[in-house]
């Protein structure tokens, strides 16, 4: 083995090569400093007294699929110039660590398309060097974030199971994750907000978040000048449980027997679209037969499905227009579910039509959440909170592939 393979294939310089051996399917080269490279660590001077070498393993790429260890002698020197004495710098590997960086370059690639129990397997490396290698990375790539284009943001939580959240807010332009709070609600948001003061040139234009009175005061209070739009996809939802619970009461109240037939299974018949359920005949005719035996339901059910339409119009005023005759129409309704949700919708009014000066929502962030759950369940759970959160933060730069 030549001095220059080891430089082209491990990334070592200014090392002399000295023997291989083979042991228990492993790989290792024993190499040694060059004495005519030796460097003060501090003043680089060439002035020093050598005071022998101390030997250290180092995981190195693999060589025809067999695991492969670098065997080094490091030597400690004493500097005359600078008097300092100390161990030199190795150069091909962190002084604190085990692995070489050219091993680290190369699990950092396998990395996106990879999960650590897949790298580690095929490397024959620990599961703990991968999950330092990919920590350390992260934590260099993703703790200082350049924020000066950030102009768009969703904002939204996510249960990570036994009553845990995690607030999440996403850069509705480049689909990265730029900040992951602790909890949910607008305490979780307070160290993004202390980022963004001591930041004066992020200059964020608009936020998508659900109609949550925490989140709502914390933007308007942190981000006096930004503009909130208050996602559909929640607003929709928020309808879509009152629906469900005014079909649950008409069904507990109802006396008819024909009346409490037509309503039962009928749930998910009310709150799916119009136009999927066209698709299916039988389920329509279903719905049709409970809704014309229940006239406050048929209201709610056809109020519904105009709310939906208030999203498709080329422009605000046609919109705004819509939504004044949507909350009209349910306060006149006499149906109490109605009426209330006809009082939040003029509430949020301007939050809603928002959505016609940034056409944005909370969409892309909900698909996030979903990648976070599968991640989550792939891992079978992370111990290091703080390497999840990360994990999280690289989230748009991984793909793995899918097997089968």
């Amino acid at each position: 083995m030549s001095t220059s393979l080891l430089y082209h294939a491990f990334g070592i310089r200014e090392y002399k090569y000295v023997r291989t051996e083979y042991n228990e399917g492993h790989t290792i080269f024993t190499i040694k400093k060059d004495r005519f490279s030796l460097r003060c660590p501090c003043c680089h001077g060439k002035n020093l007294i050598k005071h022998g070498s101390s030997l250290r393993w180092f995981h190195a790429l693999p060589v025809g699929g067999r695991a492969t260890y670098i065997k080094a002698y490091i030597p400690k020197v004493e500097c005359k110039d600078c008097h300092t004495n100390r161990q030199i710098k190795i150069g091909f590997a962190d002084s604190r660590l085990t692995f070489t960086r050219a091993l680290g370059r190369y699990v950092l690639g396998l990395s996106r398309f990879m999960t650590i129990k897949d790298i580690s397997t095929h490397l024959q490396l620990s599961w703990d060097i991968v999950k330092t290698i990919q920590k350390r990375y992260l934590k260099k790539r993703y703790t200082k974030l350049n924020l000066k284009e950030l102009e768009q943001i969703a904002i939204d939580e996510i249960n990570i199971g036994k009553g845990r959240y995690l607030t999440v807010l996403l850069n509705l332009k480049t689909g990265a994750v730029i900040f992951v709070g602790d909890g949910k609600g607008s305490d979780a948001l307070v160290p993004f907000w202390e980022k963004i003061k001591r930041k004066r040139s992020v200059k964020i234009k608009a936020v998508a978040v659900d109609m949550s009175p925490a989140y709502t005061k914390a933007v308007r209070e942190n981000l006096p000048k930004a503009t909130i739009v208050y996602d559909h996809f929640h607003v929709i939802k928020l309808f879509n449980e009152k629906l469900s619970n005014f079909r649950r009461l008409l069904f507990n109240t109802t006396a008819h027997s024909l009346g409490k037939t037509a309503l039962k299974g009928s749930r998910w018949l009310l709150l799916t679209a119009r136009e999927s359920l066209a698709l299916r005949p039988d389920k329509m005719t279903k719905l049709e037969s409970a809704l014309s035996l229940n006239k406050p339901l048929s209201t709610s059910y056809y109020m519904k499905e105009d709310l939906r339409q208030l999203w498709g119009w080329d422009d605000k005023a046609t919109a705004s227009w819509h939504m004044d005759s949507w909350i009209s129409m349910a306060k006149e309704s006499g149906i109490s579910m109605l009426i209330k949700f006809a009082k939040t919708l003029a509430k949020h009014k301007e939050g809603i039509l928002a959505f016609y000066d940034y056409r944005i929502s909370t969409g892309p962030l909900e698909g996030t959440n979903n990648k976070i759950k599968t991640m989550k369940r792939q891992a079978y759970g992370f111990r290091d909170y703080e390497f999840f959160k990360l994990k999280i933060m690289a989230l748009h730069e991984t793909k793995y592939a899918l097997v089968g």
